[in-house]
């Protein structure tokens, strides 16, 4: 792909070369080598013969050495492991610090005087946060790479929950629990990156389920120790432990993960080895996929997303599904203490131990779509390729235990039946969301290939604004219908959801190729399993558009054509003579029949 890119832009005679001797590194590199040298310019990178002249029309291309310390896919599987444990810590901190609030929630009001609604504005606004902070930090991170994001992003995030702690008016409280949201998001966006930069498809798997866990386990522990920590030492130090927590993590993934985003990696090394040697050089990816200034940056992420949600239906119903589950489940560090607290008369900390049913059910499910795992590898084996639909199983099965688990809760909540019944019925809950979740977006990622960043932030957008807003009107409508109808709303919201899988598995092929993105995303993924030449996202995007336009014109054609035939045959039929009467003796006569 790089000799053919240099030649079409190479003005001089002499042709292309490439250096086919495997580089082997001399010296060893330290880990604070890697760290923090980002170009990572050796001798071997030095003098190495790259395709390309080294002129402005025909520069050296850079690509990853054959053995480079530099290469995130070259890094040891004990490095890889740790990056991949330290990102799913940072993004279940995250996570942890948006629940855990709800464990003080009563020191707020008695501290600050304000009512329940007002107080849990700490959560609602801290996920509305995720809302916005992907729109703003995935620019960033394609330009400057991911751990320069998230070291800035962590650090904000920790100095605004310490400033959280010391708080002297609910509106302070509020905003910077809203700032922090925004912050933390970073770990939502880049983390999965981080995972994809170091493992291949085949690897991949293991490390993924491991991530995927972490934004769930968060919630479901957060009120837990926020509890305990609320009903005995204040809020204060909820938000307290909050900072210590991630100020940990900063620390630590500042000084042991390194950069992993190879499109900034191999750029910085293009610019120094320029710098060194005076000639032009220009990274392999950058050659085949110029970079973007950051106002198409930011551009392309606040209008693709939603260009997707609203003109895609696959992407507007799984959106909307799980935006549902995912505001159901922030509904419940509202309804629990409720429920258990209120009604039931647990104390604070106690009333926290019933999200243990929460947690146990996204462990099952998790390692449930681990072990579905395996199926469809096993068609991929058998098949050579599988069908985006072929991820749905789980969802299928997890889209009858969320209504079922939703109706366990709601009607066993009464007093004289034991309290681990309506917990089971949660557990089961969070059974089906994990298996839901994780599903479906397989599904969106597998459906639209080189769209999928968009989809997925346009899923998480949504998602992110449920999960904002359902808490908030928790406690008027427990008020108003009581905890049984109450904790209804939302499994009945579900079962309307429900068919949303089956109609996916059984007819979801032919929706798709019925769509202007997910067509569009079929056919490149056709082209890259034929080997050949694979657009970019913006050309993808304008093949698509010009697609469609063609559909438009045809179905335009076709119905003017059935248009000309109907007119036609009315103006036949007009002119025909009136046909004659028949008579007695069976002439024919005019009838209407």
């Amino acid at each position: 792909m790089a000799e053919s890119s240099s030649s079409t832009i190479n003005a001089g005679p002499e042709p292309a070369t490439m250096d086919i001797e495997t580089q082997q590194v001399v010296a060893p590199y330290s880990h604070w080598k890697i760290m923090y040298d980002r170009a990572g310019v050796s001798d071997a990178v030095l003098n190495h013969k790259y395709s390309g002249q080294g002129t402005p029309e025909s520069p050296y291309v850079v690509d990853w050495l054959p053995v480079d310390p530099h290469n995130p896919m070259q890094f040891s599987f004990a490095r890889k492991w740790l990056i991949t444990g330290l990102s799913a810590l940072a993004t279940f901190a995250v996570a942890f610090d948006s629940s855990a609030y709800s464990g003080g929630v009563l020191q707020v009001i008695m501290k600050f005087g304000v009512t329940e609604e007002v107080a849990i504005l700490g959560v609602s606004l801290f996920v509305l946060g995720f809302a916005i902070g992907p729109l703003i930090w995935a620019p960033l991170s394609e330009l400057h790479g991911r751990q320069v994001v998230f070291m800035g992003t962590y650090m904000c995030l920790t100095a605004l929950l310490a400033g959280a702690a010391g708080s002297q008016n609910m509106a302070t409280l509020i905003v910077l629990r809203c700032l922090a949201g925004c912050f933390g998001a970073s770990t939502l966006t880049n983390s999965g990156g981080v995972i994809a930069d170091i493992f291949n498809a085949n690897e991949r798997g293991s490390a993924a389920a491991l991530f995927a866990l972490a934004p769930f386990l968060g919630p479901s522990i957060g009120p837990i120790a926020g509890g305990f920590l609320g009903q005995y030492e204040g809020f204060r130090w909820v938000e307290g432990l909050m900072s210590i927590f991630t100020g940990v993590i900063w620390i630590i993934n500042s000084l042991v993960v390194p950069e992993t985003y190879a499109p900034v990696l191999l750029r910085k090394r293009a610019l120094k080895l320029s710098k060194m040697t005076g000639k032009s050089y220009i990274s392999k990816i950058d050659l085949i996929r110029p970079q973007k200034t950051i106002v198409e940056e930011f551009k392309i992420a606040l209008s693709r997303p939603w260009v997707l949600l609203f003109r895609e239906p696959i992407v507007t119903l799984t959106s909307v599904y799980i935006a549902i589950i995912y505001g159901t489940l922030y509904m419940l560090f509202a309804a629990y203490p409720i429920v258990f607290q209120v009604h039931r008369g647990w104390s604070e900390g106690i009333g926290g131990l019933a999200f243990l049913g929460v947690m146990v059910g996204m462990i099952s499910g998790a390692s449930y779509c681990l072990y579905d795992n395996k199926r469809y590898v096993n068609i991929v084996m058998t098949k050579g390729r599988a069908r985006p639909e072929d991820r749905l199983p789980p969802a299928i099965i997890g889209s009858v235990l969320i209504p079922l688990g939703m109706f366990w809760f709601a009607w066993t909540n009464y007093t004289s039946i034991h309290w681990i019944v309506p917990i089971i019925g949660g557990g089961f809950f969070a059974t089906g969301l994990v298996m839901v979740f994780l599903s479906l977006l397989n599904y969106l990622i597998d459906s639209y290939v080189i769209f999928a960043a968009s989809v997925l932030a346009a899923n998480s957008v949504l998602r992110s604004l449920f999960g904002a807003a359902f808490p908030l009107f928790t406690t008027y409508m427990y008020d108003d219908l009581g905890i049984h109808w109450a904790s209804s709303i939302p499994a009945f919201l579900a079962l309307a959801c429900l068919p949303c899988p089956f109609l996916f598995y059984k007819y979801g092929e032919n929706i798709r190729l019925r769509c202007k993105f997910s067509a569009e995303a079929d056919a490149v993924l056709k082209r890259m399993l034929a080997g050949q030449q694979v657009p970019t996202v913006e050309e993808a995007e304008r093949e698509a558009d010009e697609e469609e336009k063609e559909r438009r014109s045809l179905r335009l054609h076709n119905t003017h054509s059935r248009t000309n035939s109907l007119m036609s045959r009315i103006r036949s039929h007009d002119k025909a003579p009136p046909a004659e009467k028949k008579t007695e003796e069976g002439e024919s006569s005019t009838d209407i029949a």
